[in-house]
């Protein structure tokens, strides 16, 4: 007996096959450029939240010229939706499907997407620290994201899209805090690791640490270039406000001594050459004791490794206090050989 060849024979209409793309992976209609209103259907939608637990978090919460927008279809959520990370074919129709929890990508179909506006007259460099929240609106972790060279009076569009999502993807807007925004001129901007100034030197601050009101941040400078440099004695710094205009009535102390409980240098400066791969290492030191007056903050310094060298503009949030001091201490030769590999360079 023979059997006849089986054949498929599909008849599906185009609004079937809308429905069925539209209920596996959703629209996004998102404006175009950066600032536009947008909207958001499919999995994406409802994904706003309020950000209950307060401050600058959900959709449309704003700091220092960050906004959040909302959700949106992350980049190749299509293609990695099946569990094998490709979309399913028949001829004619063409047919994803979402990933069942725990497979494929953690972050699920959507991601927030945020706004950075610079109201300046120059390209400015955003550091942004968002706080990534559960359903209770506690701190699960925290997300750092760098924004280069945003033009003056322009906004540009991004999406927190990496490893800071839980592991069921359960992130929306609406759990999305910005902690705190950094913005310093982009020609002054430290350069990320793997880059070097057209100096060859490149100039950064750690993380710092604290411990019974002493407070410490080392500074960093690495020969990227590819010839020997020298220098001696101090860093030279402005201290600069959130509006990086002069803070004054802050006396800068060359050395530690001075500073309770930072311990002295130890030793005169000293020359110190620098072979291309190497570094040296300085340090600010202050106490942030508050007595009588007004507590001094400030939020950014510019750093030239010596005079006439080009600026570099960190961030390290000088809680001063009333003290009216800040400790710097003398470039040395860092023998710890760990210069451009630090993991906070």
């Amino acid at each position: 007996m023979r059997i006849p060849p089986f054949r498929l024979s599909l008849a599906v209409s185009s609004a079937l096959v809308a429905g069925l793309l539209l209920g596996g992976c959703g629209t996004q209609t998102a404006a175009s450029e950066a600032g536009g209103g947008g909207e958001t259907k499919g999995p994406c939608a409802g994904a706003a939240g309020d950000g209950g637990s307060g401050g600058a978090a959900g959709a449309g919460a704003e700091r220092d010229g960050v906004r959040v927008v909302g959700m949106v279809e992350r980049a190749g959520a299509r293609e990695s939706a099946s569990p094998s990370g490709r979309v399913s074919q028949l001829p004619g129709v063409s047919v994803t499907a979402d990933s069942l929890p725990g497979v494929g990508t953690s972050a699920g179909p959507c991601v927030v997407q945020y706004d950075v506006t610079n109201p300046g007259s120059e390209p400015f460099t955003y550091t942004i620290t968002f706080s990534l929240m559960d359903e209770q609106g506690r701190a699960m972790s925290s997300v750092e994201e760098t924004v280069a060279s945003v033009g003056a009076g322009k906004t540009v569009r991004r999406t927190l899209d990496h490893g800071g999502y839980p592991a069921d993807g359960a992130l929306d807007a609406g759990r999305v805090r910005i902690l705190d925004v950094e913005r310093v001129p982009s020609d002054e901007a430290p350069v990320p690791a793997g880059t070097c100034p057209a100096s060859g030197l490149r100039l950064t601050a750690d993380q710092g640490d604290a411990a019974m009101g002493l407070r410490v941040v080392g500074l960093h400078l690495e020969n990227c270039g590819d010839r020997t440099y020298s220098l001696e004695g101090y860093p030279v710094l402005q201290l600069l406000d959130a509006e990086h205009q002069p803070v004054d009535g802050v006396e800068i102390l060359r050395g530690t001594e001075g500073i309770p409980m930072a311990g002295g240098d130890g030793e005169a400066p000293r020359p110190v050459t620098l072979r291309p791969g190497e570094a040296a290492v300085s340090g600010l030191a202050w106490r942030n004791t508050t007595e009588f007056g007004e507590a001094v903050t400030v939020p950014y310094v510019r750093v030239r490794a010596e005079a006439g060298s080009d600026p570099v503009m960190v961030a390290p949030h000088l809680d001063l206090g009333t003290t009216g001091e800040l400790g710097v201490r003398a470039w040395r030769k860092d023998e710890s050989g760990s210069g451009a590999g630090r993991p906070d360079a």
